[in-house]
């Protein structure tokens, strides 16, 4: 079956479909764009920060570095400048609108996976409907081809439904494993900052006060 024949047997869904895929394939996109735009800490980040941290010389290692990992440890040395003594909810007001801006399409592209096969099963049972209510108004007497012909036609918004909302999902999982990986390294990253830094507040010194 050719690409035109499955948008004018497949009626509208096929189209509101085929706005789905350009849509997602829109965001999905400019979301990876996005993340090789922020791209990688240096693969010996982890050491050269521990040793960077017992010299105190953090800046200097995140100076031409660019990332949200970086972005969370330039706000917690700028705070800590400042006199802020609860780095903590500094690294996670911050960390919070990094993992924010990383996310951003993510509801978008959720949404269209989930209701791209409702959608499709939708054109299913109204080409169904329509199918039998010819065969009821001729009475029974339809040929079965015909009637194969018809109920193929209606299950073809089915398979379209499916064959949009698949890779939309396993897309959208690649991004969010990204966006994982990233929120993890920002709080690793903070904990080793926030803890090295003379007079830091934890968590657990904050309960203490308030308690």
């Amino acid at each position: 079956m050719s690409v035109p024949e499955i948008f004018t047997k497949g009626g509208p869904v096929v189209w509101i479909l085929l706005a789905y895929s350009m849509i997602a394939l829109a965001i999905v996109l400019e979301r990876y764009l996005y993340f090789i735009r922020i791209g990688k800490l240096p693969r010996l980040f982890s050491s050269e920060i521990a040793d960077s941290l017992k010299g105190q010389d953090v800046e200097s290692l995140i100076e031409d570095l660019k990332g949200p990992e970086v972005t969370v440890l330039r706000g917690l040395l700028h705070a800590h400048k400042q006199g802020v003594k609860d780095l903590v909810r500094v690294a996670s007001r911050i960390g919070s609108w990094e993992l924010q801006r990383m996310q951003r399409g993510f509801r978008t592209l959720s949404l269209l996976g989930d209701t791209a096969p409702l959608l499709g099963l939708f054109g299913t049972i109204t080409g169904m409907i329509k199918a039998f209510k010819v065969i009821d108004e001729m009475g029974g007497k339809v040929d079965a081809q015909m009637l194969a012909g018809g109920i193929w036609e209606a299950m073809l918004t089915t398979g379209v439904g499916l064959a949009v909302a698949l890779p939309i999902l396993f897309l959208l999982h690649g991004l969010e494993g990204r966006a994982e990986r990233h929120r993890h390294a920002m709080q690793h990253y903070a904990s080793m900052l926030i803890e090295a830094l003379p007079h830091h507040n934890t968590l657990s010194t904050i309960e203490k006060s308030e308690s």
